[in-house]
């Protein structure tokens, strides 16, 4: 059962990465850099400061650092400790046939760190920002998903690593927006 799961996970990941086409690769590695998403980030911040005040806006620096902390820990021992799965741009009889336009290719792939660390991200600020922009929440998820489908394009990632980044960020992202409420009740601003 295993292995087969495992090869339907290289058979859709050689799929979904030979879709691409050079007109789009720009695109796609702008969205798989964190250098980029700066502006989305600093425009977060604004809103997280317009709604929670000084106090709630570092209770909030707070809360993000130690999530993304924790997502890039936990999918760095998946990554090297307990899996030590080869990303598909070095794995045998997958990275021959792989559409390879990353910049480099790190040697352990499960689970994806971009993929967590986005999807956290999503969780977090869409729950606690949802209140006051309609919107936020269904925006996040959409970047996110747009930021992990960019690590099968570049070819460092296969779907099974995806998905599983996924569903651990929506849980770090859920725990982070719980410990924020409670933080910002406790020490936020009297007006929130």
């Amino acid at each position: 059962m295993m292995d087969e799961l495992i090869q339907l996970d290289k058979d859709l990941f050689l799929y979904l990465n030979n879709l691409g086409v050079p007109a789009w690769d720009g695109f796609w590695l702008f969205m798989t850099e964190k250098f980029y998403q700066i502006p989305l980030y600093a425009v977060l911040l604004l809103f997280f400061y317009k709604y929670f005040g000084v106090r709630g806006t570092i209770i909030t620096l707070i809360v993000v650092a130690l999530m993304i902390t924790a997502t890039d820990q936990l999918s760095n021992l998946f990554k090297n400790v307990l899996f030590m799965r080869p990303r598909p741009c070095r794995a045998d009889g997958v990275s021959d046939f792989t559409r390879f336009i990353a910049e480099r290719c790190g040697r352990h792939g499960y689970f994806s760190g971009h993929a967590a660390n986005s999807m956290a991200l999503a969780f977090f600020a869409g729950l606690a920002l949802k209140k006051h922009l309609k919107y936020i929440f269904p925006f996040m998820v959409v970047w996110s998903i747009v930021v992990s489908y960019s690590r099968i394009y570049i070819g460092v990632h296969y779907p099974g690593d995806i998905i599983t980044g996924m569903a651990i960020g929506i849980l770090l992202g859920v725990g982070a927006f719980k410990l924020h409420t409670l933080l910002v009740k406790k020490y936020g601003e009297a007006s929130v």
